[in-house]
């Protein structure tokens, strides 16, 4: 930048007198600053021992440097596979995608020679990849997230190379890095999750073929690799998927920290004629707002400064911040380590690669519905976990190791921006590939903790039986690599120890652990499923009900769980009713409606039935308990939402008799009926109805009888 300024001067001074030689230092001066200036516009890199001095981070807690350049250059990912080797993604293309077969992302193996707690050498697992985002072991290998595809890698020589690749997914996403295939999870229900941040793409499966390919529009995605099995998860999970000890999901997106993925997605999509809802919910008590010790950066601060101006002269009631609020939140991960005191488990850490901060959020189940409250900690109400007066601090991931600690992984660089959001005048002084070269990852761990390493026993080589006893671990991460082992090598030997665990361990947590290694290893009964729908913990009650799905022989029992003090576990019997279709399951569901219906949770649950887009079943709930004697909006919502379903069906026989039900109510009911019949016939393409549909959407005075009128003369005629 100064050399181009220069330039310019120099190209002035050709035209001035050698008189004027003093104006040239005047000029050169004013040049050089202003350069100066601009360069100095963005602050420089700090040393991975400077970065340190940088950090303010919770009372009790220290944090220290695990990993660094040149061991490490732009990270993204880690995890700690059974045998403790440690793997890292790097991702040094970002923010560009790279050409096709141009890819310069890598894996590396981190290694620490002399166990003093940080990593002194590294080896390149794998390179050439491009845009690889994470990955997680299975069998010996690593699956890496590498859009458009989903790959699986193994070192067949042990030479700690891969050696071996295999496209297992293919058809994802693959035009903007901050949006593709990421964050690869296992989880305790034996399902592997990714986020896909809802975006469209034709998934198809390497190992079934002829299987039709998977639209991902609006999903995440899960797959099974165990069974074959693939299909839509609910989401947008955009780079952050936190899944707890009882399988509860948690998303994160980049202005919206922490949402709680409420219903899975195949109940959401079972039901193609209900209106479309979300399966989301923001559960953050405390809206945008953070604490962060940078100031924003000038790029950003004059691109806020430029669209509240742009808002303003619209007239338009909104503010564009341009700091200490989220808008690059990161790697949700939930706390379940052992290391931390007790009452951080089950927290979720999220990054913000924007305000240079740890964000901690302290999860609360509620009473009376099926999701969470996410709050911040009394100790941290008006500051963060950890926050960094480095602006090159990029806290974009995070994993909970086998020794309990929380690892923080930093991108560490100078931008990190998409440049297309970005106008043009602010880009040209800034380099998005400084830092490039750099990258860290931290260790925070308490203050009391040991400082020495913990040695790793290798649960590859393991005999099942011997594994088994760290499937009480407290800290999860060894819970799972156990359960992923066993159901891997499919050791039925182990079923009767299993089996023990599951009946008489008293961790709750152990207990699910046992019922999804049976359910693994296809040993699953429908005996199991009585013993857990009657256990003392709520969680494993809930998974029981979603594992009595495959049994038609457990709908009453399913159904007695609808009684269930835990209201998680009743939410749940609810949706998995509607995977039968009995004339008992439509009054159950009625019954619901009635009792619970104010609840909008478990009124989707209900609707997303098959068998509740009905005349017959809106008229079992109508006529219910006086149901009908009092107006309240959620009762109004049903009927509007039930309606919709009737519509969309576009069945005219049972249009008409809808239409002459709805006649018979009072106003309130038929105005909300004739709302949700409108919008759900419009899902049909039929260009009369549509035509006739927007006349009375037009005559904003059309009383409702006369639009229950309308639409039966139009039905009349048609048949």
């Amino acid at each position: 930048m100064l050399i181009k300024h220069l330039h310019h001067a120099d190209k002035i001074l050709k035209g001035l007198r050698m008189r004027h030689i003093s104006l040239f230092w005047v000029l050169l001066i004013v040049i050089f600053s202003f350069a100066c200036s601009h360069e100095k516009r963005y602050s420089e890199a700090l040393s991975p021992e400077q970065a340190l001095e940088s950090f303010q981070l919770s009372e009790g807690f220290t944090i220290e440097v695990f990993a660094s350049e040149p061991q490490v250059m732009d990270p993204v990912s880690m995890i700690f596979d059974e045998q403790g080797n440690i793997f890292v993604v790097e991702m040094p293309d970002y923010p560009y995608k790279p050409k096709a077969g141009e890819g310069q992302g890598r894996i590396k193996k981190l290694i620490d020679n002399d166990q003093d707690g940080k990593i002194d050498e590294s080896i390149v697992f794998a390179e050439n990849l491009s845009e690889a985002t994470s990955i997680l072991p299975w069998k010996g290998g690593l699956l890496v997230t590498s859009a458009p595809n989903i790959l699986y890698l193994q070192d067949t020589d042990g030479d700690h190379k891969a050696d071996s690749e295999e496209i297992l997914f293919s058809g994802f996403f693959e035009n903007n890095s901050e949006a593709q295939i990421s964050n690869l999870r296992f989880s305790v229900d034996n399902w592997i999750y990714a986020a896909n941040h809802g975006q469209a793409g034709e998934v198809s499966f390497s190992r079934k073929p002829d299987a039709p390919k998977l639209p991902m529009q609006g999903g995440d995605f899960r797959f099974r690799l165990d069974k074959d099995a693939f299909e839509l998860a609910t989401g947008p999970a955009q780079f952050g998927q936190a899944i707890d000890d009882w399988g509860n999901k948690f998303i994160t997106q980049n202005t919206i920290h922490i949402r709680h993925a409420v219903i899975p997605k195949r109940y959401v999509d079972r039901n193609p004629h209900k209106p479309i809802t979300s399966a989301v919910l923001n559960v953050s008590d405390h809206d945008l707002r953070m604490y962060q010790e940078t100031p924003a950066p000038y790029w950003r601060a004059e691109r806020s400064r430029r669209r509240q101006q742009t808002y303003d002269e619209q007239g338009l009631d909104r503010v564009e911040y341009a700091e200490d609020h989220f808008t690059g939140a990161s790697g949700g991960t939930i706390y379940t380590g052992e290391a931390f005191p007790k009452e951080f488990y089950g927290n979720i850490f999220t990054g913000d690669v924007a305000g240079n901060l740890i964000h901690r959020d302290v999860l609360r189940p509620l009473r009376d519905s099926p999701t969470f409250v996410a709050s911040r900690d009394a100790s941290e109400t008006e500051r963060e976990f950890l926050a960094s007066t480095d602006p090159w601090f990029r806290p974009v991931n995070f994993t909970v190791g086998p020794d309990g600690f929380l690892y923080v992984i930093d991108m560490y660089r100078q931008h990190i921006e998409t440049p297309v959001s970005i106008p043009d005048d602010l880009k040209e002084d800034m380099d998005f590939m400084n830092g490039s070269e750099r990258g860290r990852i931290y260790r925070i761990k308490p203050l009391a903790s040991e400082s020495k390493e913990k040695i790793i026993p290798n649960l590859r080589e393991m005999e099942s039986k011997k594994l088994l006893t760290f499937l009480t671990h407290p800290n999860q991460w060894w819970r799972l690599q156990t359960q992923r082992l066993l159901i891997e090598r499919q050791d039925l030997s182990v079923l009767s120890e299993v089996e023990s665990m599951f009946y008489e361990h008293e961790d709750a947590r152990v207990r699910l652990h046992s019922l999804y290694v049976l359910e693994g290893l296809n040993a699953l009964s429908q005996e199991h499923l009585k013993r857990a729908m009657h256990d003392p913990h709520a969680g494993v009650r809930e998974h029981a009900i979603i594992l009595s799905e495959r049994f038609p022989e457990m709908l009453s029992s399913i159904m007695e769980c609808l009684k269930d003090s835990s209201t998680r576990v009743s939410f749940q019997a609810s949706l998995s009713l509607g995977e039968f279709s009995e004339s008992e399951v439509v009054s159950a569901l009625a019954d619901v409606l009635v009792q619970k219906g104010e609840n909008e949770w478990f009124r989707t649950a209900v609707l997303s039935a098959t068998s509740t887009s009905s005349l017959a079943f809106m008229k079992t709930v109508l006529e219910k308990d006086s149901f009908l004697n009092e107006v309240l909006p959620w009762k109004l919502n049903f009927v509007q939402d039930i309606s919709h379903s009737i519509g969309s069906k576009n069945n005219k026989e049972e249009i008409i008799a809808y239409l002459a039900y709805l006649s018979s109510l009072g106003s309130d009911w038929q105005a909300s009926g004739v709302a949700g019949l409108m919008k759900g016939l419009q899902k049909n393409d039929d260009e009369r109805l549509n035509t006739v549909i927007k006349q009375m959407e037009e005559n904003q005075d059309l009383a409702p009888e006369k639009a229950i009128e309308t639409l039966s003369t139009y039905f009349s005629k048609s048949t």
